[in-house]
């Protein structure tokens, strides 16, 4: 991982357009190609990232015109897939480093959250008609996916389960989606993110990478497992 801290400015072009006008913040250049720009604030969320597929390359600076500061340095990201593209153009360089942080054993789940996966795995109905279960963890060489599932007509899906939904896990679903597809034994491939709570920003992802959002009922779901009498 690399990460630097710089005066910068970044526009990114594609499907939306936005810019971000000179100011320091912290670049953070992933292994897997990855580039997320972050101010001081605004939590853990970058201002603007990139995700992988994708290649940075070192462009040469354009000349800076009389009323203009000199570019020392420019990156640009390019998606593989889609083309669009981030180009950060660095004014001076406060900080460079390089680390190498080894292979992350992964998330470890709390209570709630692998409650919910054992419950979905013995109540795929919730997810839709006619699902069967073909391996809960089911392992790929980026982590193991949470669900997997066949439908009536022999598709494969695969369900992220999350107890708060946010952006992030869209992200994780959309790695393991990518890799799972390139396997002519699953694809076609599609994808579930199914949380207790989904926040909206997270929706409009998953609804722009084709991922359909199930909203799980922790307490009903329990209520179903343990076979306890219900009047309503």
């Amino acid at each position: 991982m690399r990460l630097v801290i710089a005066r910068c400015s970044v526009d990114y072009a594609g499907r939306l357009n936005a810019h971000l006008p000179t100011a320091t913040r912290l670049l953070v250049h992933k292994g897997d190609g990855s580039l997320l720009i972050h101010s001081d604030g605004g939590s853990y969320k970058p201002l603007n990232w990139m995700s992988p597929p994708c290649t940075l390359t070192v462009e040469p600076p354009a000349e800076a015109g009389e009323d203009e500061e000199q570019i020392v340095e420019q990156w640009r990201v390019t998606h593989a897939k889609s083309g669009d593209s981030l180009v950060v153009r660095i004014y001076e360089v406060l900080h460079d480093s390089s680390h190498e942080l080894g292979v992350d054993p992964g998330l470890v789940k709390d209570g709630v959250e692998a409650d919910l996966q054992r419950l979905l795995a013995e109540q795929v109905g919730v997810i839709g008609d006619g699902l069967t279960l073909v391996r809960r963890e089911f392992p790929t060489a980026i982590g193991p996916v949470d669900l997997l599932l066949r439908d009536p007509a022999g598709g494969t899906i695969a369900v992220e389960v999350k107890r708060r939904g946010d952006i992030d896990g869209v992200e994780q679903l959309t790695r393991y989606l990518e890799l799972l597809g390139r396997d002519p034994h699953l694809a076609p491939v599609t994808g579930v993110f199914a949380a207790q709570e989904i926040k909206p920003q997270a929706r409009v992802l998953a609804a722009d990478r084709g991922i359909r959002c199930v909203t799980l009922d922790y307490d009903e779901m329990k209520g179903i497992d343990s076979g306890a009498p219900r009047l309503f």
